[in-house]
């Protein structure tokens, strides 16, 4: 971990603390974790309502150059090539060996395409891209002079309608350019919640108005890294470096859905990127262990690192969380963790060591609260 006085700053860490926020050390940047409102009202506020998140850590990266999409489809096994402008797609960055290096966005903006990367991956993603896309005339751009914003939320439409009416007609994973409080944005309705929700790159020196403005809207709460965890935990929600890591295949993860048809075995476009092998054999005849939901019984949580046993009296545990808390709107203690995939079926019984005790734990479906996107 970064020493503070070594820490990077986003733009917006003057509005933090002018909000009263408590500053903790996140992927090398000073970041939120909370307002004096809490994590649980923040969470419920969000649910209810529409809750604002500085994101602006994100790595924003444009590419641009003939062929971009063919040549970006040879680090990720998605469909870049069938994204239509104006729309985006959840894809990964995989390894050799078919492990996930990160998760990332990818919108298709006319003439470039235009990714989100996670801040600790920052570095290492913009390598990978530049040495593999640079020598096929591609240009990488990490874009640093824009903020990124994440409004998310039930109320999220309406209160960005006010600002530009045009919002409204966006559907999920649409991505477009209009203004906002006078500076151009390019908006995308998505988000890492479960909620609806828009996520807005900007000049960075137009965000602080803007936060200011959307903030003054008593429908909107500042909301900080403490409720993001539990609001992504409960949409059932990877976080990188915790539930899916270089040594997590996308089968294992069940992030097959994110991998298209024409990548897949007697595609048009079949493999043709890292660990194609072992990803697209995984996908046909599964993974040794599952990434599985878990409602562990009573009110206390278990943690990431959590060892899983198959019964109360077992040796040797057969998987571990990695993540837990107390859901808000579940109103009980939830978690997600890896399993053996005989293992993995709902209503599953296990056991978790919490503090040298056995303690129940159920396998549950994901994601724990129904997704309220807008299709």
């Amino acid at each position: 971990m970064a020493e503070v006085d070594e820490l990077q700053h986003t733009v917006l860490n003057g509005l933090h603390r002018a909000l009263g926020a408590k500053m903790v050390p996140f992927a090398g940047y000073e970041m939120p974790v909370q307002y004096p409102l809490g994590v649980m009202k923040e969470h419920l506020h969000t649910r209810d309502a529409a809750g604002l998140f500085d994101v602006s850590h994100m790595g924003q990266v444009v590419l641009r150059g003939d062929g971009v999409a063919e040549a970006l489809e040879s680090l990720v096994p998605v469909d870049v090539v069938g994204l239509p402008e104006g729309r985006q797609r959840y894809a990964f960055f995989t390894n050799d060996d078919g492990g996930i290096e990160d998760d990332l966005m990818i919108a298709n903006r006319g003439d470039h395409l235009f990714l989100v990367v996670n801040a600790a991956r920052k570095d290492a993603d913009l390598a990978r891209l530049r040495a593999a896309l640079e020598p096929r005339g591609i240009t990488v751009e990490l874009l640093e002079d824009r903020a990124l914003l994440a409004l998310q939320g039930p109320q999220a439409e309406t209160v960005l309608a006010d600002h530009n009416p045009d919002v409204a007609e966006m559907r999920f994973m649409d991505v477009t350019t209009l203004p906002l409080g006078g500076a151009e944005c390019w908006i995308s309705r998505s988000g890492y919640t479960g909620e609806d929700g828009f996520e807005i790159s900007m000049p960075a020196a137009a965000a602080e108005d803007l936060a200011r403005a959307l903030l003054a809207d008593e429908r909107v709460e500042a909301i900080g890294l403490g409720a993001r965890d539990s609001l992504r935990l409960e949409a059932g929600l990877c976080l990188y470096g915790h539930d899916i890591d270089g040594g997590t295949t996308p089968a294992a993860a069940r992030l097959g859905w994110a991998i298209q048809k024409v990548r897949r075995r007697d595609g048009d476009r079949e493999g043709g990127f890292p660990g194609a092998d072992l990803v697209l054999s995984e996908l046909e005849n599964g993974a040794a262990m599952a990434r599985v939901g878990l409602r562990p019984d009573g009110r206390a949580p278990m943690r990431e690192g959590t060892p899983l046993f198959e019964a109360e009296e077992s040796d040797t545990p057969v998987g571990e969380v990695t993540s837990g808390g107390f859901g808000p709107t579940v109103g009980a203690p939830v978690a997600m963790g890896y399993v053996p995939a005989t293992l993995a079926t709902a209503d599953t019984r296990l056991w978790g060591e919490v503090r040298g005790r056995r303690l129940p734990v159920t396998v549950a479906k994901l994601p724990f609260v129904a997704p309220g996107f807008k299709r």
